[in-house]
């Protein structure tokens, strides 16, 4: 069932141009794979992920406070469309790495947009001494090790990590990178940081030089009822809307926050705007921007609500959300609970009409924070919906 805004749409002049999702990724700068030089990548940790130009793969380390850039020569487009789906991935990856299958952690997983290959950070092993890995699925469905012992990569450190704190009931050094995108020369980078208002999305120049200090957030937190600066965005996506660069934020219990790039200057203090909320009790994971049928959509996979439809037609005429609502959980932009697809844990689009989807039985935390998969893990390819 669609859910209806709670609030009246705000009209804006009839010149605004409908939002419009990037899909496709800015041209490289002439210098990106130039400036990486081979040797071996040793990383504490490998969560966040995202694709760059020329099959260039960014891979957060929050343990270690940095990103690394890596040229993976992964640029060869499929012949014919391409589909991915692997039963037991967990097994297969640990069979391959020498564990059992439950100490297999999946923190993110990324469609090479060039040759439609997945690419996913993984844990070999639980706690801080677990061994960062980059493992591959092909469109065959072959699964490899990505090794990091010869490769050309650079690396740049985040002067605005947080310490870590393991007494803190989440250690905010486990969060330093919680998502990354892209955009146009400039790799975003969302997280937990040391400064005043914790929660940080930082814009860092590719090819890497030196990353400046983050811009920090404050968003209205519908189900919370307040404002808040210390809650990390979760996952996000670039958006175009009315010929302006915007992200698109979800954070957990779950609002949808619209915050302009022009904004993520070094050390600023941006306000976001809330545009939505889709409910209490819940984490997202990761979104997909899209079109279909003429219309505007972004999937959202989240961990107590699953996959969600959500319109992002005219992004422009959404009203802040700056109080609370009358009926917190629903509020904002319409969405759809999509229910043909169950236990998604990591989503990323593998084309226009296509993504692929990580599935495996949730852990046994609460819904907003369920922990790790407990397997069988697979990957399939869905239509989007």
């Amino acid at each position: 069932m669609i859910q209806r805004p709670l609030f009246r749409r705000v009209a804006l002049a009839a010149v605004a141009v409908s939002a419009v999702a990037i899909i496709a990724i800015a041209d490289a700068p002439a210098n990106l794979t130039n400036s990486l030089k081979p040797g071996k990548l040793q990383l504490k940790s490998a969560g966040a992920l995202a694709f760059g130009p020329d099959g260039v793969l960014f891979i957060g380390d929050s343990l270690g406070g940095s990103v690394a850039a890596i040229d993976t020569s992964d640029h060869t487009a499929p012949k014919g469309a391409a589909s991915i789906n692997v039963d037991g991935l967990d097994a297969k990856i640990a069979a391959m790495v020498g564990v059992p299958a439950d100490q297999i952690v999946v923190n993110d997983m990324k469609v090479n947009p060039l040759s439609k290959n997945v690419y996913l950070s993984v844990s070999r092993g639980k706690g801080p001494d677990a061994q960062a890995l980059i493992i591959r699925v092909d469109t065959t469905g072959a699964v490899s090790n990505f090794s990091l012992d010869n490769v050309k990569f650079a690396r740049v450190n985040l002067v605005d990590a947080p310490a870590s704190d393991p007494a803190a009931r989440q250690d905010p050094r486990t969060t330093t990178i919680t998502d990354m995108n892209y955009v146009n020369g400039n790799l975003l980078v969302a997280g937990m940081s040391n400064e005043e208002w914790t929660s940080a999305l930082r814009s860092i120049p590719v090819p890497f030089k030196a990353a400046e200090l983050g811009a920090t957030l404050q968003i209205w937190h519908d189900s919370h009822g307040r404002y808040e600066t210390a809650s990390p965005v979760r996952t996000f996506v670039p958006y175009t809307i009315g010929g302006q660069q915007f992200v698109i934020a979800a954070y957990t219990c779950t609002p949808l926050v619209k915050i302009p790039v022009s904004d993520l200057k070094a050390g600023a203090k941006v306000k976001g705007q809330t545009i939505a909320d889709l409910g209490a009790g819940n984490q997202p994971l990761d979104m997909v921007p899209y079109k279909k049928d003429g219309k505007d959509y972004i999937l959202v996979a989240n961990t107590a609500f699953g996959l969600l439809k959500v319109q992002a037609d005219h992004l422009e005429t959404y009203a802040t959300i700056d109080s609370p609502t009358k009926n917190p959980g629903t509020a904002g932009m319409p969405f759809e609970k999509i229910t043909s697809v169950t236990n998604v844990k990591q989503l990323s689009q593998l084309d226009a009409s296509n993504a692929v989807v990580l599935t495996a039985t949730s852990g046994p935390g609460p819904a907003f924070n369920p922990g790790p998969p407990v397997g069988p893990m697979s990957l399939k390819t869905i239509t989007l919906p």
